[in-house]
């Protein structure tokens, strides 16, 4: 196999490749044996007609589909490693020649990753920051713990605030017509958390056990059901339950509750020092972020679509994959958020095209300070994941070899040892005179 290749446009190039006419007569008696078993031919039974009858009946022509596809994805395979070219998408064939006693050839206009021009990456200034714990902040802390440690005690007698979870019946009606997936029985609803159309909670303040309410919303002009938008809707809501937060008192018990400590002052103290960790780690990352935008910032790149597409794709299934651990499918937050796929990935497109941008970058960097992963870091990478999922690091190896996911796994080793290699060539602001 040969593979010459040339670049027609910014991003794009067309790989010439040829096959070899022995490799073409393999695939094709490949395809012959994988046909033959399909066929019925009178006087024979299936599997067993001899060549000559076959393609006397059927024609050579009938087995080069097969024959072009057993042999171009190893192809194209090798074509790529012949060429060095790295694609980001899927390629365009187009088969030029494919014939008995022939060779097979064909051209694949494949899109690949960008050229990168960097700028200045080393000595970035960022700002110092602070990670001292304020008393509004350990405040704060206690406040949430509170929240995640109260009862939600069902209110026997008042009405529903914002804040309360309500349990609810509701059908929704448009024109007085029922449409689809606008009911439901006993829904839990936080009220305030704007998770449905908006001014829907809103009426359910006030309410007390065992109501009735019509609440009247309109949907909004860019909801996602062409059927519903733009639409004046009366939902007919029953309240079963109304549900309401208990808050522990923040006293020597609480503590004693939540922490090993007897005493809250104790608890505090350490809750201040852990808080501090927390920002002192959360400091790291910010100053990570930065240098790696900034480096960005200062690079000159054409990202090709395929590659936004194929991140905006990435961030769609584990936007998916989060909001299935609530409960929830994309079909019902379609539903409450009023929004369809093409405005959520139109949302997504700004942090994709970052993302593909910043790793791009990385990349450069890296190809430019030879910064490159060793054996040793791999298994060093290895042990830690056993300690953290208590399993041997061989069987770990295993699984990510199995599913072809050691390579990605490298990858990311060296995105994050250039991440360190930019912060330690780096300056805090603060200290530069």
């Amino acid at each position: 196999m040969t593979a010459t290749w040339e670049k027609i446009e910014t991003n794009v190039v067309s790989i010439d490749v040829e096959v070899s006419a022995e490799q073409v007569k393999d695939a094709i008696d490949q395809a012959f044996k994988k046909v033959v078993g399909r066929v019925n031919v009178p006087g024979f039974r299936k599997g067993k007609v001899p060549r000559s009858i076959f393609e006397s009946r059927f024609g050579v022509e009938s087995l080069y589909q097969d024959a072009i596809d057993i042999l171009l994805p190893t192809a194209y395979s090798d074509a790529l490693k012949e060429t060095g070219v790295e694609p980001v998408d899927r390629p365009e064939i187009d088969v030029e020649q494919f014939s008995k006693g022939q060779s097979f050839k064909f051209k694949a206009k494949v899109t690949v990753k960008p050229e990168v021009k960097l700028g200045e990456y080393k000595g970035i200034e960022i700002p110092a920051a602070n990670s001292e714990v304020s008393e509004e902040e350990l405040a704060a802390e206690l406040e949430r713990l509170q929240q995640r440690h109260a009862e939600l005690v069902v209110v026997e007698e008042g009405a529903a605030d914002k804040g309360d979870t309500v349990v609810i019946d509701f059908e929704g009606f448009v024109d007085g017509e029922a449409f689809e997936g606008g009911q439901a029985e006993r829904y839990s609803l936080e009220l305030g958390s704007n998770s449905f159309i908006p001014g829907f909670e809103d009426q359910l303040i006030g309410l007390a056990t065992g109501d009735f309410k019509d609440v009247e919303v309109t949907f909004p002009e860019e909801y996602h059901a062409e059927n519903l938008a733009g639409k004046p809707a009366v939902f007919k809501v029953k309240l079963h339950e109304i549900k309401r937060k208990n808050l522990p008192a923040l006293d020597d018990e609480f503590a004693k509750d939540v922490s090993e400590f007897d005493t809250l002052d104790e608890y505090k103290q350490d809750l201040s020092a852990k808080l501090k960790e927390r920002k002192d780690k959360e400091n790291e990352q910010a100053r990570e972020t930065a240098l790696v935008d900034a480096a960005a910032a200062k690079a000159e790149v054409e990202i090709p679509e395929a590659m936004i597409n194929t991140e905006v794709d990435f961030l769609l299934r584990d936007f998916e994959n989060r909001i299935k651990q609530q409960g929830l499918n994309m079909e019902l937050y379609f539903q409450f958020s009023g929004q369809d796929e093409a405005a959520l990935r139109g949302q997504m497109r700004s942090d994709a095209e970052k993302r593909v941008l910043n790793n791009l970058v990385l990349d450069a960097i890296a190809k430019q300070e030879s910064i490159e992963v060793s054996e040793d870091e791999v298994n060093e990478e290895l042990e830690n994941l056993s300690k953290m999922y208590n399993r041997p690091a061989s069987e770990l190896r295993d699984i990510f070899e199995r599913n072809g996911n050691l390579d990605n796994m490298k990858e990311d080793l060296k995105l994050r040892k250039t991440i360190k290699f930019l912060s330690d060539n780096s300056k805090v602001a603060s200290e530069v005179a």
